[in-house]
């Protein structure tokens, strides 16, 4: 039995979906609130302010991706299992939350300073968890070769709000291909 989301998941869930649409200074504390069924007043018994929301909203995010990707690098059998499992996550993360990936990208400027620090150490952390992922898996790559290929990958992956035109499962299989592709040619081939 899947667990009914909380109030506060709903009203999270829904201002991604606005924010993802409209940016987050084109959406008012009514729409969200409208979205959920409740007047815009009422969402302050759930959070203080909309920047407070925004916070919640991308520092959750960020520990969500480094705890499921630590997580599955710590439960693979070796370096290629981990990259796979890595790639397979953050694959599943970007077809599963579209919205959230857009906020993501778009709204880190409009965090307040305390949770932008926050997100930023929590995002390098998760770069970090690839980066040596990456290097135990094609050892000839150095530390910055490494973190380029990271981001690379991220934006691939990250690149599916804008570019899902295969059903779920078909996108997934093609991502995953394509960043697996790019990192380890060598891999790909055995």
């Amino acid at each position: 039995m899947v667990d009914k989301p909380s109030r506060r998941d709903q009203i999270l869930n829904a201002a991604a979906e606005l924010f993802a649409r409209h940016g987050f200074h084109g959406v008012g504390i009514d729409d969200i609130g409208a979205a959920v069924g409740i007047s815009g007043p009422a969402l302050y018994r759930h959070f203080r302010s909309k920047d407070a929301m925004l916070g919640e909203m991308l520092t959750s995010i960020s520990e969500r991706l480094l705890d499921g990707g630590q997580a599955r690098v710590d439960a693979a059998s070796d370096a290629e299992e981990a990259l796979r499992e890595l790639i397979g996550w953050h694959v599943d993360f970007a077809l599963d939350d579209p919205a959230l990936i857009t906020v993501q990208m778009r709204n880190l400027a409009n965090l307040t300073d305390p949770d932008r620090r926050r997100v930023r150490a929590l995002q390098r952390r998760y770069v970090e968890v690839w980066v040596e992922t990456i290097r135990r898996t094609v050892p000839g790559f150095d530390e910055p070769t490494a973190r380029a290929a990271a981001h690379a990958v991220f934006g691939l992956i990250n690149s599916t709000p804008h570019s899902a035109h295969l059903d779920r499962d078909q996108m997934a299989a093609l991502l995953s291909r394509m960043a697996l592709a790019s990192l380890t040619p060598a891999v790909v081939a055995s």
